[in-house]
């Protein structure tokens, strides 16, 4: 167990995948101050409830997801612009919200429990296939262009960043940081993957009948 300063987000945060903030309460301030001093990472966790900003803390999820601070861009009034990365995931045991004006949390690591090697590197193309056509199919809509190559070789990196790329409800992006195995995260994402293809392309079939339907003039 150890102890690490959460920052209570309306994202979800997976390890490998890059995090971008504007740093502009006094809290969050000091909190980010802190782990600039020190070298220490800072836990990205989902509101269950309450707000992001502006009010009492907020309650989170109790699974999240390390964040190391790579870049920052000072600003006038102490307000930063940070660009972090996603370490590692964590479950949080107990919460400490009287000690500072933001939230610690007392976790401990919670990696995913992973089979043979070989068994999640199949898997893992078997995703990467269906990552494919998700973004041909976005790209062919209209809706932006990523590089696949760009897209993480190591399996379980490639598995988190097919999990941040979805267009998904924070809530079900949730679901998927909180998954026990690496098989089960693969066969569900697979699953959310060839779902969401199907959508694209309907929705976008659908669009270009409705242009058909009407004359240029």
């Amino acid at each position: 167990m150890f102890e690490l300063p959460l920052f209570p987000l309306n994202t979800v945060l997976f390890p490998s995948t890059p995090l971008r903030l504007h740093i502009f309460e006094e809290r969050y301030k000091r909190m980010i101050s802190l782990c600039l001093t020190t070298h220490q990472p800072f836990g990205v966790v989902l509101i269950r409830q309450g707000r992001e900003a502006l009010g009492p803390l907020a309650e989170p999820y109790s699974i999240g997801c390390t964040a190391q601070i790579i870049q920052v861009q000072r600003l006038e009034e102490g307000r930063m612009n940070i660009s972090a990365v996603g370490l590692e995931r964590f479950r949080i045991l107990s919460l400490d919200k009287h000690t500072q004006s933001y939230l610690i949390g007392y976790v401990e690591p919670y990696p995913l429990s992973n089979p043979e090697p070989a068994t999640v590197q199949s898997a893992a193309s078997h995703l990467r296939s269906w990552v494919n056509q998700y973004l041909a199919a976005f790209a062919e809509a209209g809706a932006g262009q990523i590089d696949v190559e760009q897209l993480p070789d190591e399996p379980l990196e490639f598995t988190y960043a097919a999990a941040a790329l979805l267009q998904i409800s924070a809530q079900n992006k949730q679901e998927l940081l909180s998954m026990d195995t690496a098989t089960h995260l693969l066969e569900s994402l697979t699953t959310i993957y060839r779902r969401e293809v199907a959508l694209v392309k309907v929705i976008y079939s659908r669009g270009q009948e409705t242009k058909g339907a009407f004359s240029p003039n």
